[in-house]
């Protein structure tokens, strides 16, 4: 509280008989003390004093330098400037960003035990960088005979047109699973319209623009899943134009549509009766 006793401060002592004085950092015509509180700018001086020492030293000996090879006398190699700051360069930044990176992984395991911080998108996965795989062309009929009930066959499901390895989740979509309606054929209909007993078809037409958006969702769903692979795509015959569109299914039994948590979970719901039948999905 000595501040508010004394708010203009104590009057400078002034310097003992054996008291060493400085020159003033700031003002070279005051002498300062070399306390612990000037001792920071007394070096930083220090430091500025021997840097322009020693670029003058160098701007003289590269002027001697320059007058020997004007006189054609032998000369070693130039001398850089040895206070000049050194840049960063590519390889400096390439040593930063590796640090950098290495922090946020150890930090991650450390808070959340996942190097990635728990993170599990498609760019954490081999395949979003590798060529995409066109894989072999399938007819039907053979794809059909990927559903699931040869035990020693993958499952494959297709949604319109893109074929996909989905045998990661056999018991999801094989024979008794609770999506095996979507097996070893391209049902893109029923995605949009979760009629998965009558919509067991690729003909998208006559969707609205929403239902068609979820298609587009499902597939990116396939495509970006971590453990699902793309194989090939299906060859359908062309639909006559002048057939009929599949006709909607009775709203009030029209399967919801699979969320996301359900297929990776493999959650069964009832199917939509269908001719008075009904079935589990």
């Amino acid at each position: 509280m000595s501040w508010i006793l004394n708010p203009s401060g104590d009057v400078p002592r002034p310097p003992g008989p054996t008291e060493e004085l400085v020159d003033d950092p700031t003002d070279p015509s005051r002498k300062v003390r070399r306390k612990a509180a000037n001792q920071p700018f007394l070096a930083y001086k220090a430091y500025r004093q021997k840097q322009e020492e020693e670029h003058r030293a160098w701007l003289l000996r590269k002027k001697e330098r320059e007058e020997k090879l004007s006189r054609g006398e032998p000369v070693g190699p130039e001398e850089r400037d040895p206070t000049a700051e050194e840049e960063v360069g590519l390889l400096g930044l390439l040593k930063f960003i590796v640090y950098l990176l290495l922090i946020i992984v150890l930090a991650g395991k450390f808070f959340t035990g996942s190097f990635l911080w728990e993170y599990d998108g498609k760019w954490v996965r081999l395949k979003t960088y590798l060529p995409e795989n066109n894989g072999r062309l399938f007819s039907e009929s053979y794809l059909a005979t990927f559903d699931g009930r040869d035990e020693n066959k993958p499952v494959y499901l297709a949604i319109d047109g893109d074929v996909y390895d989905v045998s990661s989740n056999r018991r999801t979509y094989g024979p008794g699973g609770p999506y095996r309606h979507m097996a070893g054929v391209d049902a893109a209909r029923s995605f949009a319209t979760g009629c998965f007993a009558t919509h067991r078809t690729h003909d998208l037409r006559g969707l609205s623009e929403e239902q068609l958006q979820s298609v587009k969702h499902w597939k990116r769903f396939f495509a970006d899943h971590k453990t699902y692979f793309k194989v090939g795509r299906v060859l359908h015959p062309p639909i006559d134009p002048e057939s009929p569109i599949p006709e909607p299914c009775d709203p009030s039994n029209a399967h919801a549509q699979p969320t996301e948590k359900d297929l990776k979970r493999g959650r069964k719901v009832p199917e939509p009766s269908h001719n008075g039948e009904h079935a589990e999905l």
